[in-house]
């Protein structure tokens, strides 16, 4: 009986670390640097978010906020000259 009531406590606790992480959002940041014979050869900066996209709107990180801060790049303009 002992088991399964620490079973069960174990999938509501799960349930609710879940539930909070989508509504409140989680933050990781890591680097990570590769060099050969004490040579930094590449860097690598991370970040990643995770949360719901309900809450990503709320706090202006859904792809819509995205989409409005990066501006559009320009159309390239092609001029023929046809001889």
């Amino acid at each position: 009986m002992v088991k399964r009531l620490s079973a069960e406590r174990e999938k509501i606790s799960l349930c609710e670390v879940l539930d909070r992480v989508l509504n409140t959002g989680v933050v990781v940041v890591g680097e990570v640097t590769i060099s050969v014979a004490d040579v930094d050869l590449i860097y690598l900066g991370l970040q990643l978010t995770l949360t719901s996209v309900e809450t990503a709107n709320r706090v202006g990180l859904g792809m819509n906020a995205q989409a409005q801060a990066v501006p559009a790049r320009p159309e390239p303009k092609l001029e023929h000259t046809w001889t």
